[in-house]
């Protein structure tokens, strides 16, 4: 009597195709720059605050603003110094001026003229200490109107209306030009792969990929993880957040490789196996090394010639020795 067919399967060929080289890494979404934006003045109360996390400013633009009553009267009392100083100043010179003529009539003596030019002199550089002080009245006034030093995006703010801050207490902090990288941790016998410019794809954690470029490999590698850091630049960075955790893959080539349909590989016991047809109809398991997989291709590196048929899926459901009917299948192509 007659073997009945164990399984109707799809048979399939080995076959050779172009696939990707790629690196794969992990690493956080990072700001390419944050600039802290503090308090340059002193003992001053913060009258107003103008933007919030997340909003988007320009260079120079408002930020917040300090109550400015003493800053303006201390303004204003250095304009009052500096005009009597110019008033002192003029009197000095209208002295050295009479003094000198009547020195040329033998009416002085060259130390009382001598006094003279020293006060004038003198009244000078009172008028120059003025100037100075008036200039740094005003620079404090303008301290009182906080700015962005850059576009960008504030990415955290401390400042409270009605609070008195330090000199040098952080206000904001501000994401400069609204940049964010991904630091990727790759393997240092990878890092010699990886070139600037190079493409890379970016997943951040729960959202879409996104596309990058390599700004910058480090020259250094981690000497306990033994991993090194690639700056990845993201253009157009989506839904994707500072802070997120990203996975990814570099694209470094291509290289031809022998490959099955992804079905067509038992995975047993962390090893692969593919169900091999012979001649009779019968299968046989064969152990094969894997490499790389591309969409629904999967790369064979060994265990496997080229031109032996194997069963195209299914092949979890078959025993050593099982007859099949089988069935050919179309050769499948990898997805982009």
């Amino acid at each position: 009597m007659a073997s009945r067919p164990a399984l109707t399967v799809q048979a399939t060929l080995p076959r050779e195709v172009v696939l990707p080289l790629r690196v794969a890494a992990n690493g956080n979404i990072q700001a390419w720059q944050e600039a802290m934006i503090g308090a340059e003045t002193q003992g001053l109360r913060l009258a107003e605050v103008r933007v919030n996390v997340g909003d988007r400013v320009r260079k120079g633009q408002l930020l917040a603003v300090f109550a400015a009553e003493t800053v303006e009267a201390d303004q204003a009392e250095a304009q009052a110094r500096l005009a009597e100083a110019l008033a002192h100043l003029e009197e000095a010179k209208a002295n050295a001026r009479r003094g000198r003529d009547l020195l040329a009539k033998g009416f002085i003596s060259p130390q009382r003229l001598a006094e003279y030019e020293t006060a004038e002199s003198t009244a000078a550089a009172r008028v120059e200490a003025q100037r100075a002080a008036l200039a740094l009245r005003r620079q404090r006034l303008e301290q009182t109107r906080v700015k962005a030093p850059d576009d960008g995006f504030i990415s955290a703010r401390s400042a409270t209306v009605g609070a008195v801050p330090g000199a040098g207490e952080e206000l904001f902090r501000l994401i400069r030009q609204g940049r964010l990288e991904w630091r990727a941790e790759v393997a240092a016998p990878d890092l010699a792969r990886l070139k600037t410019g190079m493409v890379a794809t970016v997943i951040p954690s729960g959202g879409e990929a996104v596309a990058g470029r390599v700004r910058m490999v480090a020259p250094t590698v981690d000497a306990q993880t033994r991993n090194g850091l690639v700056y990845v630049d993201l253009p157009d960075p989506g839904t994707v957040r500072a802070g997120m955790f990203a996975r990814g893959e570099f694209e470094v080539g291509s290289a031809r490789g022998l490959t099955l349909p992804l079905g067509a590989v038992v995975t047993k016991e962390g090893f692969s196996y593919v169900m091999r047809i012979g001649a009779d109809g019968r299968v046989s398991q064969a152990k094969v090394t894997t490499g790389r997989r591309v969409g629904d291709l999967v790369e064979i590196l060994g265990g496997l010639e080229a031109s032996v048929r194997v069963v195209a899926s299914g092949g979890a459901f078959l025993a050593e020795g099982d007859l099949v009917r089988v069935v050919e299948a179309a050769p499948a192509t990898p997805a982009r």
